[in-house]
């Protein structure tokens, strides 16, 4: 086929308005810690219906240091997903913490909250936190897995690294959990090239937060704590208040192109991402599923789409967690079968018809 019209998976795109912010901020001489930083913080906050945000270096960072913050450490168990980036069991184990792994529902590909009781009768010793992947952009069945906190004595964390606009009964998600935390890595809903937050209704754990990714400094009392240096310089903030600004209309844009490829993509063999009714779906990645998903991946290559696999191996399978059992049957054929599409706000009609269309033409 030819490949006259290319349509990328991501195309993060900074434009005048982010780039007047970073030089109002280098031309301030507050380039950390400054009053950029505070107040994508406070928008931050506001947009989730927090209390509090505390922005951080990446996600990876936000996660970790929202366990820390919770109290989270050695000795406790985090219930989690399998089927995500390893990034959010690594933050398990940076805060001396060990993952314990449930699967995940077939539609969805969130924890499957039967599968998470199951998980934990077997374990011998309970939970400490429960950790809620939305992967993709949907939330997770925060109804359910909050029941299961709350039986546990246990803190909900929501990772909501792809979920950026997405809701809950409403609700932003972030603010359904004890904590929430996101990434602003630039393929995500909203970038600051490199970037994290946490947000929470708590002030302790915000407090406790904020402390911990900056030396263990609390005020005059000097330094409490062993901490990190995760800030966030304040040139990203500067990007992430002009990029939070525009995620409204970043998401809508996804979420119109998600409504076009499920109704192109109707009728064919692929399974399209499901949305229930009390779920806002973000799509951060439009996600389906094809049993031949390599000559699939092939055959959209041939014709100029391109695609992405998120995640080829469930964690539980890397090699970095080599000796850690878990029954996830659901999520290692998800890895296997699960493929990407683009959705990102950059598209054109024509990008989406295009891949409609070489969707259409693939003979497995």
């Amino acid at each position: 086929m030819s490949q006259s019209h290319q349509v990328p998976m991501a195309d993060p795109r900074l434009g005048e308005e982010e780039k007047a912010a970073v030089e109002a901020v280098l031309d301030s001489g507050m380039l950390a810690a400054g009053e950029a930083v505070a107040a994508f913080e406070a928008e931050f906050a506001d947009y989730c219906d927090a209390a509090h945000a505390v922005a951080t270096t990446n996600g990876t960072t936000a996660l970790h240091a929202a366990l820390e913050g919770l109290g989270i450490g050695a000795g406790d168990t985090v219930l989690t997903t399998p089927f995500t980036f390893v990034a959010t069991a690594n933050a398990v184990r940076l805060a001396g913490a060990d993952p314990l792994f449930a699967d995940v529902d077939p539609s969805t590909y969130n924890l499957d909250p039967a599968a998470a009781r199951e998980t934990i009768a077997a374990h011998d010793g309970g939970i400490d936190a429960v950790l809620a992947v939305h992967l993709y952009g949907l939330p997770a069945a925060l109804d359910d897995l909050a029941e299961i906190a709350d039986a546990h004595d246990a803190p909900l964390v929501e990772d909501c690294a792809q979920a950026h606009g997405a809701r809950h009964r409403g609700r932003p998600v972030g603010s359904v959990g004890d904590v929430g935390c996101f990434s602003f890595y630039p393929t995500k809903n909203m970038t600051t090239g490199e970037g994290g937050m946490i947000v929470t209704d708590d002030a302790g754990v915000a407090e406790r937060v904020r402390s911990f990714i900056d030396h263990g400094r609390s005020g005059s009392r000097g330094h409490v704590r062993v901490g990190h240096n995760f800030r966030l310089p304040e040139a990203a903030a500067a990007i992430g208040r002009v990029q939070l600004d525009r995620l409204p209309g970043y998401v809508e844009r996804r979420r119109e192109h998600a409504s076009r490829l499920n109704e192109g993509l109707a009728g064919t063999e692929l399974v399209t991402p499901t949305e229930p009714s009390h779920l806002r779906h973000a799509y951060n990645q439009y996600t389906v599923r094809c049993e031949q998903r390599e000559q699939l991946r092939d055959h959209l290559a041939d014709a100029g789409i391109d695609t992405a696999v998120y995640y080829p191996t469930p964690v539980h399978e890397e090699s970095a967690y080599d000796g850690v059992e878990a029954s996830a049957p659901v999520a290692e054929r998800a890895a296997r079968e699960v493929l990407s599409l683009p959705v990102h706000p950059q598209l054109s009609a024509r990008d989406v018809d295009a891949v409609v269309d070489a969707v259409g033409s693939f003979e497995g």
